[in-house]
């Protein structure tokens, strides 16, 4: 039924009304390679890996084959160590090569981003100082000596002096979990009366905090330092999100996602590694989507990504595969097949591969049929 519904997203992905991408070729490394030898710690079985840099390199395998212990607990310290940067000390292995080719290796991992609800999307990107500014140069704000500083939650001078801009306070439950509620005196809003008189085309600062991602973008129409900002919230799927959320409240994929936006507005001429551990999790057909566009605008200008999921779809777009089993646990921890997904696919010995098989030849054949069609 839900195939059959046209009006439904997730029907037009299960039928294959969406989602059928241009047919893949994978990129080949111009960048050199990172090789990790004698990989030991946990299930791992004196591994020895390449990893392609410059590409989209994603480390497939069943769960508890390893994946997680090789890239995100061996590969990661080991290079942040040959790299100067302080990292907690990884599992054992015996020797690193090909990191000469890096400036920054950069974990984006699911942690929370902040335990305040003064923290948020628009401050984590930095695009709040842009909203803040455009207040500031309202008339009203200029008549009243109103600055930026005064729409700075973070700082005395404008935000609510009871909550300390934060819109709510905390009761403290003893042996529960505290409870939130929204201030008394601001009402949630986070700021002094005064502020909140300021209008930007009729909207005070915390009627803007409330609006979602999507909404700010059309609001902010030829505010062009604000979009830039905000469109990359939009790239990776949070336009959902309200501005002014806190980040304690997000999700552990929503942060991971609020991190890649992050990196792809850092304009760096860095060659940078980035490494993701299961970016697809929760995500909608549509969602993997944009991530895999998100990805593309990484790795043109010039980084590269490794990437730790078992997604089909994201596994089909891949440019290289490294995957691990061929079990779980003990019967783990090896190396079973590299290479492209066309490559992985001819070797029908263990999951991955058959999973991958069957998806690529389904993918084919729609292919086929839309040539036809033309």
């Amino acid at each position: 039924e839900l195939e059959a519904d046209e009006g439904s997203l997730t029907g037009d992905y299960l039928a294959r009304r969406r989602g059928i991408r241009a047919a893949h070729h994978p990129r080949e490394t111009d960048q050199g390679w990172i090789r990790l030898t004698g990989a030991s710690g946990n299930n791992l079985k004196n591994v020895d890996v390449e990893f392609p840099l410059g590409v989209l390199c994603v480390v497939t395998g069943v769960s508890g084959a390893g994946k997680s212990s090789l890239v995100q607990d061996t590969l990661f310290p080991a290079i942040c160590g040959r790299l100067g940067k302080e990292t907690p000390s990884g599992l054992p292995f015996d020797d690193l090569f090909g990191v000469g080719q890096l400036d920054e290796c950069v974990f984006l991992d699911q942690q929370a981003i902040g335990k305040s609800p003064r923290s948020n999307p628009v401050t984590y990107i930095k695009a709040f100082d842009e909203i803040r500014r455009v207040f500031a140069q309202a008339t009203d704000a200029r008549t009243r000596n109103i600055t930026m500083s005064h729409f700075s939650f973070n700082v005395d001078g404008g935000r609510c002096p009871r909550c300390k801009g934060e819109g709510q306070i905390s009761i403290d439950m003893q042996f529960l979990a505290d409870i939130y509620m929204d201030c008394p005196e601001c009402h949630g809003a986070r700021y002094r009366p005064e502020i909140l008189d300021i209008l930007y085309r009729g909207r005070s600062i915390a009627d803007v905090l409330a609006l979602t991602v999507r909404e700010a973008f059309v609001f902010f129409r030829g505010e062009t330092k604000v979009q830039a900002k905000l469109k990359r919230l939009l790239d990776v799927g949070l336009g959902y999100l309200p501005l002014g959320q806190g980040a304690n409240t997000l999700s552990g994929g929503e942060a991971q996602r609020l991190k890649m936006a992050t990196a792809m507005s850092t304009r760096s001429q860095s060659r940078t590694l980035y490494i993701l551990d299961e970016p697809t999790t929760g995500l909608h057909f549509a969602d993997v989507t944009q991530l895999q566009d998100c990805f593309t605008a990484l790795l043109d200008v010039g980084h590269s990504l490794i990437v730790v999921d078992h997604n089909l779809q994201l596994m089909k777009e891949a440019d290289y595969l490294i995957d691990l089993g061929p079990g779980a646990a003990d019967a783990g921890g090896q190396v079973v097949a590299v290479g492209t997904p066309e490559d992985l696919a001819k070797n029908s010995s263990h999951p991955t591969a058959r999973c991958l098989a069957e998806a690529l030849t389904e993918e084919t054949l729609l292919h086929e049929d839309a040539s036809l069609l033309e």
